[in-house]
């Protein structure tokens, strides 16, 4: 039955994606009445579907339902509806103008939602539509004790909830995944400021502690010797990284350690190959091999590094790739390169595992990815989506040309996040976070500020652009709660 709605009134339509209530509220009302969160994303963003302007999106409905609720005229708010502090909020701007509040619940079968998102030109990632239909059902108890004046119920019409399966609901104890069929999707932890109030080394077992405990497979320090510009000031704390794995080992279990990336001119390469056996004994075959060209030429000249120009650390980096495999290996084979040169590799104890796996950290295309198609077993790239897409391209045309699969390589990139569980949450942290000379917009959109559904959809993009692994960096990551609200996301995205 087609509801009877008074005019003027407050209408919040309720309902998960692709249940129909843009479709609904089109056929219905003048574009004018309807205020769209959708809508209003593809105006102050790059269209409908940009998460990174859904707290600009959410700022600006505010201000247009507070505007024509005080002038007395119809309402029709187009969200999910799912956040009862936002409708407790409209029912009371109704009330003060005098008009009622009605809200509209569209009653759609899962799987129905499910078949519309999958034609949309940008559908929303299963595990999210899966999250919004569970809540949705606790959502229908709350209305009740909500206020409105009224609650209706639309029925689809396209299809009847005997004809279809229903979608299983996501449980806290489920960790369904990110694609059916596709790459595992896995999540590492970089931490790269150690500006804490509380000791160092207690801060840094807690947060590793509580990594592993949320699902991060690895957890990444920085190789610097002092702090870099961007993170920090010079002077401020940062351990030495391989002290810091090696502390972080004795007090974890199975999260996977490693620096992102060690600076090829930072140790002797036969040394560092030493260091990372012997922590891969010590943290019984958990170490991962960051290795990269070396970047910072003021830290070199500050602690008399030498720094060599750019073609000789490329062909020292390479020479490391060649050479390390064979010093991991059985035997004592020599090695002669030209930066490089050994009688007789010998190292014991041998690491447990029978390969330490070697990334590669850098986006350069004609040098840096070849080295990772040709040597490495991961790289790490960087940028927004669409930019890791390329490089993946860039990396298996390499592939091609070297006759290696590219499904062998590993692709990670690194990016700042801040997940939470509803906006209240996240305004308040990003206020507690951002300096005063930043909005809080500008700060949201630099590190990647959501809830935990916009966070997974951020991710998957990452996923579909063909990165298998996302490295994040959490600006409080030392807080509480800053990396359990993470592990919603990881759950999300992160199959056995």
């Amino acid at each position: 039955m087609e509801p009877r709605l008074p005019v003027p009134s407050l209408i919040v339509l309720v309902g998960p994606s692709g249940a129909g209530k843009s479709t609904w509220a089109a056929a219905r009302f003048p574009p004018g009445e309807i205020v769209s969160s959708d809508a209003l994303r593809a105006v102050v963003g790059a269209g409908e579907d940009d998460q990174t302007a859904s707290t600009a999106a959410f700022s600006i409905l505010e201000q247009i339902v507070a505007e024509r609720l005080r002038r007395g005229m119809t309402t029709v708010i187009d969200t999910l509806g799912f956040d009862q502090e936002s409708r407790a909020r409209w029912i009371g701007l109704a009330r003060e103008a005098g008009i009622p509040a009605q809200a509209v619940v569209f009653d759609t079968p899962a799987v129905l939602c499910e078949q519309r998102n999958d034609i949309r030109t940008r559908p929303i990632p299963k595990t999210v539509l899966r999250r919004q239909l569970s809540r949705f059902k606790s959502v229908r108890s709350e209305l009740e004790e909500d206020g409105f004046d009224e609650v209706h119920i639309v029925v689809s019409k396209s299809a009847r909830v005997s004809e279809v399966e229903p979608i299983p609901a996501i449980s806290d104890d489920i960790n369904p995944g990110f694609a059916e069929g596709g790459k595992r999707h896995t999540f590492g932890l970089m931490v790269s400021s150690f500006a804490w109030e509380t000791g160092m080394g207690p801060t840094l077992v807690d947060i590793a502690r509580r990594a592993e405990a949320a699902g991060f497979r690895d957890l990444w320090v920085m190789d610097h010797f002092r702090q870099i510009r961007g993170v920090g000031r010079p002077w401020e704390d940062i351990p030495e990284a391989y002290t810091a794995l090696a502390f972080v080992a004795g007090v974890t279990d199975r999260i996977r350690l490693g620096a992102m990336v060690t600076g090829i001119t930072h140790r002797p390469p036969v040394v560092l190959g030493k260091i990372l056996a012997s922590l891969d004994v010590l943290s019984n075959g958990r170490v991962n091999c960051g290795l990269g060209v070396a970047w910072d030429d003021e830290e070199h000249a500050a602690y008399g590094i030498d720094f060599p120009p750019t073609k000789e650390r490329y062909e020292l980096l390479e020479e490391t790739l060649q050479m390390l495999p064979l010093l991991w290996g059985k035997g004592t084979p020599p090695f002669e390169g030209k930066h490089i040169v050994s009688p007789g590799l010998i190292c014991y104890p041998r690491p447990i595992q029978d390969h330490i796996p070697m990334m590669i950290g850098g986006s350069g295309e004609k040098k840096t990815l070849r080295l990772a198609a040709r040597y490495a077993d991961a790289c790490n790239v960087f940028g927004d989506p669409d930019r890791v897409r390329h490089k993946v391209e860039v990396l298996a045309a390499h592939c091609a040309d070297l006759d290696r699969d590219l499904a062998d390589i590993e692709v990670t990139h690194l990016t700042n996040a801040i997940a939470s569980a509803d906006r209240t949450q996240l305004r308040a942290r990003v206020e507690a976070l951002r300096d005063r000379n930043t909005t809080a917009e500008t700060y949201m959109k630099r590190n990647n500020a959501g809830t935990i559904e916009e966070l997974m959809e951020l991710f998957t993009r990452y996923a579909e652009s063909g990165a298998n692994n996302s490295v994040v960096s959490i600006p409080d990551v030392a807080s509480p709660g800053a990396i359990e609200s993470f592990a919603d996301v990881i759950a999300g995205l992160d199959s056995p």
